[in-house]
């Protein structure tokens, strides 16, 4: 008879399940690999979509508003053959309807207008992918779909801050009216409503500040963009403030100073700076509106019951000297802002010819700067100087504001039109911009398509900013 205890004998009796106890768990462990390898594939597939989405999105806000902002930004996705594809992630696609050109209501109240050809400030971009999976297959699953979404604007990112010169032509021909570009009132006043738009566009102060501060002599604390106004001719040191004062009364014109570049006294008599570089032109960076007690937006025909600047003419057309006198004051100003970047604006017709009385001590026969010869060219060669001047160099910004393809008189050899000598000045043919249309004839800008005054300053601003991602479910 069997005495052992019926526990003793249970015991002895599990030694044979370690078996199926094994078998179990390993299914387990095979389970968590599942999780793990395939959770890991699934988290780096993911990230690699969010990046090439992200960085689609950039790039094709930094092409608004031209009308190849979409294309740019497939251009820069993951989709295969394209500029941020992985070849671990092949198969990307991007959504049916994608990229999407937003003109979203919360922009165009932070001052990013929607302007044509894009009509857009901003761009969305969705792609998906479908990864495989490894182990998970065990349990059903073959592949993981991911969908990834990025909204990106125009401008408004945190780019360096900027000193800029803007020099506007404010010979007596500005007094003529503009009925070509979108704008129906005297060229002049045209070129100062792009003007507004630039000030509205660059960043005054940081966009962390519910406020920039009060201003001294025109400069917030902490400025982020600076600007100043210069006009041709000069006018002189006395009268200046004709321009910026209210009611205002037209300055007196002088003879053009000549200076020798890399020299220029800002308070030379007479002077081609009409208001001093200023960031006071906004309260803040979120505010819509101009600032109408600043000098540089009275000046800008921003203020009601101010004439602001005045094209009073009498003394020719000659852009050479303004430009150097221009691009001396960025050089100090960069100088004083070890970091700031710099930027030159130029909006002229091209055709340069004052006589030699608006030109005292100039050559009458060299063509090389000061002289009444080669006038053109001299603006050229101020320019393209200019652009290589300072840390990084200063980006020249042209609008050719009604410039033909005759004129030009004191250039003989080699003979240069207007249209050509704003083409030359610009850095590049990015920066290049006209009022011409292709259909209108004239001087037509090939890079840029963009015609109306307001919109290209519009775009100036955007370029001198950088693109910045924002929430997916803004209005």
């Amino acid at each position: 008879m069997n005495h052992k205890s019926f526990v003793l004998r249970l015991h002895e009796e599990q030694s044979g399940q370690v078996v199926i106890m094994v078998a179990v768990m390993l299914v387990m462990l095979l389970g968590f690999a599942a999780f793990v390898v395939d959770m890991g594939r699934i988290y780096v597939s993911y990230r690699l979509l969010r990046n090439s989405t992200d960085a689609a999105a950039l790039a094709g806000a930094e092409d608004l508003p031209n009308s190849t902002a979409a294309s740019t930004a497939t251009s820069y996705s993951g989709v295969s053959g394209n500029k941020n594809a992985y070849s671990n992630l092949p198969n990307v696609t991007m959504v049916s309807g994608y990229p999407q050109l937003k003109c979203l209501t919360t922009l165009t109240n932070q001052g990013i207008a929607c302007v044509a050809p894009a009509n857009a400030n901003a761009i969305r971009v969705k792609q998906q992918v479908s990864v495989p999976m490894t182990f998970a297959k065990i349990l059903g699953l073959s592949s993981f779909t991911l969908t990834a979404t990025a909204t990106a604007a125009m401008r408004g990112g945190g780019g360096p801050p900027f000193n800029v010169a803007v020099i506007v032509d404010s010979t007596a021909s500005m007094n003529n009216l503009d009925s070509g570009s979108n704008c129906s009132s005297t060229r002049l006043a045209c070129s100062l409503s792009g003007i507004r738009i630039l000030l509205g566009g660059l960043s005054p102060c940081a966009s962390s500040l519910s406020t920039c501060g009060s201003a001294t002599n025109g400069n917030v604390p902490n400025p982020v963009d600076k600007v100043s106004l210069f006009a041709f001719p000069a006018v002189t040191s006395a009268t200046v403030a004709g321009d910026y004062s209210c009611p205002g009364s037209g300055p007196t014109t002088a003879p053009y100073p000549l200076p020798s570049p890399p020299s220029y006294t800002p308070a030379a008599t007479p002077t081609y700076q009409i208001v001093n570089f200023s960031s006071d032109y906004r309260s803040s960076d979120a505010a819509t509106s101009l600032n109408t007690n600043s000098n540089l937006v009275i000046a800008a025909g921003g203020k009601t019951g101010c004439l602001g600047l005045q094209a009073i003419g009498g003394q020719g057309s000659y852009m050479a000297s303004a430009v150097y006198a221009a691009e001396n004051l960025l050089l100090a100003q960069q100088a004083a802002r070890p970091n700031s970047q710099n930027a030159l604006i130029i909006l002229s017709d091209g055709d340069f010819g004052a006589s030699s009385a608006a030109l005292p001590g100039a050559s009458t026969t060299s063509g090389v700067y000061p002289s009444t010869k080669q006038q053109c060219h001299q603006a050229v060669t101020a320019a393209q100087w200019a652009a290589t001047q300072g840390t990084g160099g200063t980006k020249v910004y042209t609008v050719a504001y009604g410039a033909t393809s005759s004129g030009c008189g004191t250039d003989t050899t080699p003979s240069i039109t207007p249209c050509q000598t704003m083409q030359q000045m610009a850095s590049s043919a990015a920066t290049f911009y006209s009022d011409y249309t292709s259909s209108s004839g004239g001087c037509v800008s090939a890079s840029q398509s963009t015609t109306n005054l307001n919109q290209i300053f519009t775009k100036i601003a955007g370029d001198l900013s950088v693109s910045r991602l924002i929430s997916d479910n803004l209005p």
